[in-house]
């Protein structure tokens, strides 16, 4: 979808453009870096683990899989951190939770900081339980390199991490499930913050965060980009975003934190406009979507629409 100015500044999805917008042009040297991290990724089959919930495991194996990469699933600390050793990254997410998460996921985290591991975390619904916020609270020591969610779930992680000042706060945020309640607009400021902090304590010193909604927001902290499109029917289906998680590890298995997201969000976007055209409902958009992330080209994900807030 194109950007449009309105009067209240923003493009009618979300996203306030007051403070200036430019495509990104096709000599910029980002694009090719998102082509050759999806030609990488279908060349090199890169393993990329998941410790994912129950719910939408199958489709986030399959996800990765069509993406051109290998998955391996697991909930066992000691095999995660073994594992972790011959991926070339990992994704943990938040969404189903089990009592002894709360030891676990902090260990896992702790080993694969210690062991120089990049990692994606998808915080879902996060500001919601104990358990989940004590999770979610640890992660700030040994952070992941990408966080990638919806803006409501960027917003609490930020605040959580205590990343913002008490002025900065937005004290109207509220977790809503596993779906957001926030444009993506709001969440610009926490996704760069929490960008900066990934990047200051990452192994790799980079770090993004991947905002997902009407229109996708990836940022480093430094650069921030817009990513207009994708088909509303990725709200019809379990596990789209959880999928897009574990996909996003597999192109960081490949490239940097901010090529990585960028070129996982932008596959998804394009594959699910596709989906929705060759689909009759929900169940065959799935299908389709799987279809899509397969056939996809390198040049149909790096020249698609990409704005750059200036």
């Amino acid at each position: 979808m194109s950007i449009d100015s309105y009067a209240d500044g923003t493009d009618g999805n979300g996203i306030n453009h007051s403070a200036g917008v430019a495509s990104v042009p096709a000599t910029d040297p980002i694009r090719e870096a998102i082509r050759k991290a999806v030609i990488d990724v279908r060349e090199q089959t890169p393993l990329a683990q998941s410790f994912t919930n129950f719910v939408t495991i199958n489709l986030v194996a399959n996800a990765q899989l069509a993406a051109g990469g290998t998955a391996a699933m697991s909930y066992l600390p000691d095999d995660v951190i073994a594992t972790a050793e011959i991926a070339g990254s990992n994704y943990i997410n938040v969404g189903t939770l089990l009592p002894f998460f709360k030891d676990a996921l902090p260990e896992i985290a702790y080993k694969l900081h210690k062991n120089g591991k990049t990692w994606v975390l998808d915080p879902v619904a996060a500001g919601i339980g104990e358990t989940r916020t004590a999770i979610l609270e640890s992660f700030r020591t040994y952070p992941p390199t990408i966080v990638r969610g919806n803006a409501s779930e960027i917003i609490a992680l930020d605040a959580m991490w205590g990343l913002a000042n008490a002025e900065q706060d937005n004290p109207t945020t509220r977790p809503a499930g596993v779906e957001a309640v926030d444009e993506v607009d709001s969440a610009v400021d926490a996704a760069k913050r929490i960008a900066r902090h990934l990047a200051k304590h990452s192994p790799i010193g980079k770090g993004a965060v991947a905002v997902s909604g009407a229109v996708d927001l990836v940022t480093d902290g430094d650069r921030t980009f817009c990513l207009p499109g994708g088909s509303a029917m990725m709200t019809k289906i379990t596990g789209a975003g959880c999928s897009l998680g574990g996909v996003t590890a597999t192109y960081l298995a490949v490239a940097e934190p901010l090529v990585a997201a960028l070129a996982a969000s932008l596959l998804y976007d394009r594959a699910s406009e596709i989906a929705e055209t060759q689909s009759n409902g929900p169940g065959s958009f799935q299908v389709a979507l799987l279809d899509a992330l397969w056939n996809v080209t390198a040049d149909q994900v790096a020249t698609s629409e990409i704005n750059e807030t200036v």
